[in-house]
């Protein structure tokens, strides 16, 4: 019996240092080795510093720069996730209607509702030329600059075919604080 207790102990030792240990460390360095920027977080820097990441949506409420989607979380990334509130909701009606009012009866979707995580970090090609106007008055920039550094950011479907066109906010507000006109 004492055999079988021994082994057993050996057994769990050997398969947490395998589990929890070795295959962890493994994984990490395989990822870090052919992926390095997405194993750390898709992280983008200016400089020495961190602004963001790529998957991660930062709130821009500022004149001059493009605004994210609504966030249920107000972009927390610890209860990041949806409201869960139906059409139905007089709370998630309210909310629309003071959207709408703030971007117009016109506004595309993706301005007037939030994303399911409340962390999106993309528009559509749609949302962003709706606001290209507005940013280009604020800045004091032509209207053409802005719209071809929203089809600079603007990302395909992934693989030609999956989802739809988008344009990350994050880069397009850092492409936009470097250009000078």
């Amino acid at each position: 019996m004492i055999k079988n207790i021994l082994t057993s102990l050996r057994a769990i030792l050997v398969l947490t240092v395998l589990t929890s240990v070795a295959y962890p460390l493994l994984v990490t360095g395989i990822a870090q080795a052919l992926f390095p920027s997405q194993s750390q977080g898709s992280l983008i820097r200016r400089g020495e510093t961190i602004v963001g990441s790529e998957l991660l949506a930062q709130k821009f409420t500022g004149a001059g720069y493009f605004w994210t989607r609504p966030s249920a979380a107000d972009f927390a990334t610890l209860p990041s996730g949806a409201s869960n509130q139906g059409f139905t909701s007089k709370k998630m009606q309210s909310a629309l209607a003071e959207r709408r009012a703030a971007f117009g009866a016109d506004a595309p979707p993706d301005l007037l509702t939030a994303s399911g995580s409340g962390l999106d970090p993309d528009l559509s090609v749609e949302a962003a030329r709706f606001q290209a106007s507005r940013v280009a008055a604020d800045r004091g920039v032509a209207l053409e600059k802005v719209q071809s550094l929203v089809n600079d950011c603007t990302t395909p479907p992934q693989w030609g075919f999956l989802g739809q066109a988008r344009v990350n906010v994050l880069a397009l507000n850092l492409k936009l604080d470097a250009t000078k006109e």
